[in-house]
């Protein structure tokens, strides 16, 4: 790895165009955007250079389970930053209230000694329990919890640490649960929900900000009873996730979020599972059986999907390829979700931003990434 001061060059991705220039690096941060003043074009050379993918919404990969304490967290942090994701939050899915004070506890002993060369955690994400039993997806149903049954003080032990949770609005207790979680400055993100239009406009009006993976999970759009997702389109403040893997939102819907929906509020995530980037076809995930065939997760036996295995530079060509614009994509897979968690130093190619960097070759491949001005090998 090296250090210290770099000139990158190459097609710099800036928030609304893509020019040739060079991004001049010193220790961890960008102190200068060069653009040279050719407009990128047919004929332009060297690397797409972009900011650092942030997964907001990742289980595993490389054959770790985050889930699997301190070496799962560290695991899935060296597969995901081959991928050019360079800050995530891992996520827990739904288990009994003391297993998951256990993960973060884990997530915590992690943290405090993470490596420079894997992707940074900003904190951790949980998916459940508190998801409607209606809408469950892969999530034993037998661990879902009301959040009227859960005194709040059982939930203090996992503040620290606790970025995002998703939450069913439509549940017992569940717009309490995201007033308490949003005066403690967690996000929270409306999904496994069986909500009405009213009950998901509640929810973002007690202070949800997100939508768990948009359309899967949720009532969605019918012209006689919408839901969820009719909620979610029609609030220009609420950030949609979207797995753009082509297998849980058909691509053809993909502009009809693009369309509707504010640039900014637009999130890729991956949703990935352990066996991501693995030729491991089952697993065990939250204690049920997954398995992937070709490349679609299901639970074994059944046709309920159970995440994903692609990354977020998968997600990025995908949704490229079908038509959205290379600075809009990456924004959706950095600034985007960093800007929904209130983070700021890093996201652009900017003075003053930390120096999280990927390489793109010409068909969008990761080529090199750097974390805090040093790359990784």
């Amino acid at each position: 790895m090296t250090s210290a001061r770099a000139d990158v060059t190459g097609r710099l991705v800036l928030d609304d165009r893509v020019v040739a220039g060079w991004v001049v690096v010193e220790d961890d941060l960008i102190v200068a955007v060069e653009p040279s003043g050719e407009a990128e074009a047919s004929g332009a050379a060297g690397p797409f250079i972009t900011p650092g993918f942030v997964d907001v919404h990742t289980h595993g990969g490389g054959g770790f389970d985050v889930m699997d304490g301190v070496a799962g967290m560290d695991g899935t942090a060296r597969h995901l930053i081959r991928h050019g994701v360079t800050s995530f939050l891992p996520t827990g899915v739904t288990a009994p209230i003391p297993d998951l004070v256990r993960y973060a506890e884990a997530f915590r002993e992690w943290r405090s000694h993470v490596g420079p060369d894997v992707a940074e955690p900003l904190g951790y994400n949980l998916e459940g329990p508190f998801l409607s039993p209606w809408r469950k997806g892969a999530h034993d149903p037998t661990l879902l919890r009301d959040p009227a049954d859960v005194p709040f003080d059982d939930l203090e032990p996992l503040l620290d640490g606790l970025r995002l949770m998703t939450v069913a609005p439509e549940i017992p207790g569940g717009l309490e649960l995201i007033g308490w979680l949003r005066e403690r400055g967690v996000a929270t993100a409306m999904g496994h929900s069986a909500a009405t239009l009213d009950q998901a406009l509640a929810g973002y009006a007690a202070g949800g900000s997100s939508t768990t993976h948009l359309f899967n999970a949720m009532t969605g759009v019918d012209h006689r009873s919408p839901g969820l997702a009719v909620a979610a389109l029609g609030d220009d403040t609420a950030y949609v996730e979207l797995i753009a893997d082509g297998i849980h939102v058909h691509p053809a819907l993909w502009p009809l979020i693009t369309r509707t929906k504010p640039t900014e509020r637009l999130l890729l995530i991956s949703d990935a599972i352990s066996l991501a980037g693995t030729d491991t076809r089952r697993a065990t995930i939250g204690g049920l059986d997954v398995e992937v065939v070709g490349q679609r997760v299901t639970l074994v036996g059944t046709s309920t999907l159970a995440g994903s295995v692609i990354a977020l530079d998968t997600a990025v060509r995908n949704v490229v390829a079908s038509g959205v614009s290379l600075p809009d994509a990456v924004a959706a897979a950095s600034r985007n979700p960093l800007a929904m968690l209130g983070i700021t130093d890093r996201g652009r190619l900017a003075v003053g931003q930390r120096a999280d960097l990927v390489e793109l070759d010409e068909d969008l491949t990761v080529r090199r990434v750097m974390r805090a001005g040093t790359w990784v090998a």
